[in-house]
């Protein structure tokens, strides 16, 4: 049995989404079983199966828009993310899923889970949609706005490792988001950053990437530093969100377009779906100890069904320990 620890009290509609999605996974994820930290009171009241599920009090919930998240996992060591993130240090869970505050979630986990010994820098990493199926990592979203190029080769390292056991793909390409495709193209750092992936044999490199064809690159995992690759994952966000609202705009405008809305519902609505992030589960955190799963703040039940099911995923595939044994093996990557 996996144990999946859920910060039940972090996240826009927490607890009662979080205890639904638990008891969803439970119900059809056979070999695992859940932790739920959180008020005991509150989870009481949509606790209706605690089937394989136990409840661990732990009653403050970090604020989503805490200020000093640092000072948050510090300070409130009651708080159901600090004490969900606490139970992979003494093998309470083995992954953990909270769709909590994410700055004070990323502090969290380098304060109480740490880096593997040789990681220089952790990374977030959602999965976007292809247009043509399947799913591509994007790294880093958001974890370092700046960040050193050879850090960034380990960080592909662990994201081929994550494409080959997860989604299944023998030889991952990774690109480089740029400018243009040329190469020599963007700052002195993405020009570095090209040159020492060109030369490694850790993964295969496709080259520079534009943005422009994130929905459907020619490779199966895109990087660069944590603000750029934040904001190309925002840009998708906002500019899919907006398209629905101009799609719909337009179906309405007209009779003739509402029945076409009416003939095309089912199509808009695998539309909408294919593009919720509530389908993939959350951001994997890559190179701690342990898996950390960042669930979207909104996240409703299946969505954090979905992260749970990840978890699991995650556990099953041995992904960190894969990478951990890399790491093992290299003298150069010590820690800082």
């Amino acid at each position: 049995m996996y144990k999946i620890g859920v910060d039940a009290m972090g996240g826009d509609y927490a607890p009662k989404e979080q205890i639904l999605g638990a008891m969803m996974a439970i119900k059809n994820i056979p070999d695992i079983e859940i932790n739920l930290y959180g008020d005991k009171d509150i989870i009481a009241q949509y606790l209706t199966d605690s089937t394989r599920i136990t409840v661990i009090d732990a009653k403050y919930a970090i604020p989503m828009g805490e200020k000093n998240p640092i000072q948050a996992i510090k300070t409130h060591k009651d708080s159901s993310m600090v004490v969900a993130l606490n139970s992979l240090r003494t093998d309470e869970s083995d992954a953990v899923v909270s769709s909590g505050a994410t700055q004070a979630l990323i502090a969290g986990a380098h304060i109480l889970v740490k880096r593997m010994k040789g990681f220089k820098r952790t990374a977030i990493a959602p999965l976007l949609p292809r247009v043509s199926g399947g799913h591509t990592i994007l790294l880093d979203s958001g974890a370092n706005l700046s960040i050193k190029p050879e850090h960034m080769l380990q960080q592909a390292y662990f994201a081929k490792i994550y494409a080959q056991k997860m989604l299944n793909i023998e030889d991952p390409k990774v690109g480089l988001i740029n400018i243009g495709t040329e190469d020599g193209k963007g700052r002195e750092f993405d020009q570095e950053v090209f040159k020492l992936f060109k030369e490694t044999d850790l993964f295969s490199f496709y080259g520079n990437v534009e943005p422009k064809v994130v929905l459907d690159p020619p490779c199966d995992i895109l990087i660069s530093d944590g603000f750029t690759a934040n904001i190309v994952m925002k840009s998708v966000e906002g500019a899919a969100k907006g398209m629905g609202q101009l799609l719909k705009k337009h179906l309405t405008n007209s009779l003739s377009g509402k029945i076409g809305a009416l003939f095309a519902s089912k199509s808009l609505k695998e539309f909408k779906k294919e593009l919720s992030a509530e389908e993939i589960g959350g951001a994997i955190i890559f190179g701690l100890y342990k898996p950390v799963i960042k669930a979207q703040g909104a996240s409703k039940a299946y969505g954090f069904y979905n992260g749970i099911r990840q978890a699991a995923n995650v556990c099953r595939e041995k992904v960190f320990e894969t990478v951990k044994e890399y790491l093992d093996t290299q003298k150069d990557f010590e820690d800082e």
